[in-house]
């Protein structure tokens, strides 16, 4: 059986407190509390609005408590895609989001000195395809004013490995997410607010007056609502269509020596994160994130992580691993986050997602963007960033990522169609068949579990993931605990008991 994930975010945590009770009313219900929701949160309390925050599983599980958690305006090659699918003016528009959004982080966690780091980030490349990715950006970077040293082969980028070419820009920071997540959490509540746990959002109704959520833990009705669930478990526009779900593991090592001092993204084929960190007794760690895959689609997830130890190991000789996690995000086909009303709403419920594996400013501008739809006072990048053009490179890619689906779901099918003697091994999972029903058959901790083989979204058909010992689904990245409880994704549904 894989060992339990756990993030190094999660294990050294501040308690968060949460209510008991689910109050009948509010101002503002916000839909999920990580970053983007207890931001928006925070915003909103501020200005006056009374907000409930509604988590289906505690607050950071999902998103911001498994990040790397880099407050950059570096990012890999986010800013020259952002250019190609979305425009210069669009792409400066992002520029002033995240440097909004970096500003705000600083000033909230700057008398915590245990939350918040200052380091140089590089992109950085070793071959002839990151090598070109890194020239895109940097023209990219030059056309909003952000400035960057360009290194060559043989230019100290500060790691113990050859570098063909890299990209540095100074006086970045990277934060320990859930000290800050505690942080506002603690002021939403402080301010007359309310956070819940434990409570999942099953659906919202657009009444003449309210919009009535109704939840697992009862019903409330609220002036706004905002879903910033990753995925939105309300979704009235098909956001499920147009975001690109994508998982990728993350793991702590204690390393003998030297660690690299910056925060690094390479842009090859493979690609690599790395920053620093400390455990609970104050040793520093280096995390190196990578083996990307996207949820329900990859079957032999035990091996990624293999191979990230066996990346580190052999360019840090002598690194061991402390803990290991993953995370999941979604990109829109635009690469440009969505952050405002959702169509069909009346303009009463608002979405945050697309944020694109950047989430620490990202999610800081979505709540910056939507807290000022909602009190009248519009942030000045909200138009550019809320409808880029949709390009024919855009399209060619809507198209091909629902085509993809498509094939996974007839793929799926085809390969639940006969049933399978014998039973699971321990840590193993497998889809069979019962009558004219998939199964999702899976032995964990010694417990045979049985459930529906079928996604509560869309139908497709699940796929185990052995090392995080759970169902993904190969569609829209919905993930499922053996005994069928929804992890994440735009389901809202249990699997049911088989």
């Amino acid at each position: 059986m894989a060992d339990p994930a756990r993030s190094l975010w999660r294990l050294t945590s501040p308690v968060i407190d949460t209510d008991g009770d689910l109050p009948a009313r509010a101002d503002v219900v916000v839909i999920g509390a990580g970053l983007a929701g207890l931001t928006t949160a925070v915003l909103l309390s501020r200005s006056g609005r009374r907000v409930v925050v509604l988590e289906a599983r505690d607050p950071g599980a999902v998103a911001t408590g498994n990040t790397t958690a880099k407050l950059s305006l570096l990012q890999g090659q986010v800013m020259s895609q952002l250019r190609e699918h979305a425009g210069q003016e669009a792409l400066e528009a992002y520029v002033a989001a995240n440097r909004a959004a970096q500003e705000w982080v600083r000033a909230e966690l700057s008398d915590d000195p245990d939350a918040l780091d200052r380091r140089d980030a590089l992109t950085y490349a070793t071959t002839p395809e990151g090598d070109r990715a890194v020239d895109q950006e940097a023209g990219a970077l030059a056309s909003v004013g952000l400035d960057v040293d360009l290194l060559g082969p043989g230019q100290d980028a500060g790691l113990p490995y050859a570098v063909t070419s890299a990209l540095r820009m100074r006086d970045q920071w990277q934060i320990h997410p859930m000290r800050l997540l505690a942080r506002l959490a603690a002021e939403v509540r402080e301010r007359s607010g309310a956070l819940l746990s434990g409570c999942r959002v099953r659906g919202a109704d657009v009444e003449a007056e309210d919009v009535l959520v109704r939840t697992t833990r009862g019903t409330v009705h609220a002036r706004s609502v905002v879903v910033a669930s990753g995925s939105p478990v309300i979704d009235r526009a098909a956001f499920f269509a147009r975001l690109k779900p994508s998982r990728s593991l993350v793991a702590a090592y204690r390393v003998p020596g030297e660690i690299p001092r910056g925060m690094y993204v390479s842009v090859d084929p493979e690609t690599r994160s790395l920053r620093t960190a400390r455990d609970g007794a104050g040793r520093e760690l280096l995390l190196v994130g990578g083996s990307g895959f996207t949820p329900g689609r990859e079957r032999d997830t035990d091996r990624l992580l293999r191979e990230l130890d066996a990346w580190t190991t052999a360019a840090f000789p002598g690194a061991e691993r402390a803990t290991w996690w993953a995370a999941q995000d979604y990109r829109t086909v635009t690469r440009v986050p969505f952050a405002g009303p959702m169509p069909g709403s009346d303009g009463r419920i608002h979405a945050a997602t697309g944020f694109n594996k950047w989430g620490m400013t990202n999610a800081v501008a979505a709540a910056m963007t939507i807290a000022g739809d909602i009190v009248g006072e519009p942030t000045p990048w909200a138009e550019a960033l809320r409808s880029p053009d949709l390009g024919v490179r855009d399209g060619v890619d809507l198209v091909a990522a629902n085509a993809s689906v498509a094939a996974n779901l007839v793929t799926g099918v085809v390969r639940a169609v006969r049933p399978e003697p014998g039973e699971p091994a321990e840590g193993e999972g497998r889809v069979t068949r019962d009558g004219i029903h998939p199964i999702a058959e899976a032995r964990v901790g010694g417990e045979m579990c049985r459930v529906s083989a079928v996604c509560t979204h869309m139908g497709g058909i699940l796929e185990w993931n052995r090392q995080e010992q759970s169902w993904d689904c190969p569609l829209h990245g919905s993930r499922f605990s053996p005994d069928g409880d929804v992890l994440e994704g735009p389901a809202v549904e249990d699997l049911e008991p088989r």
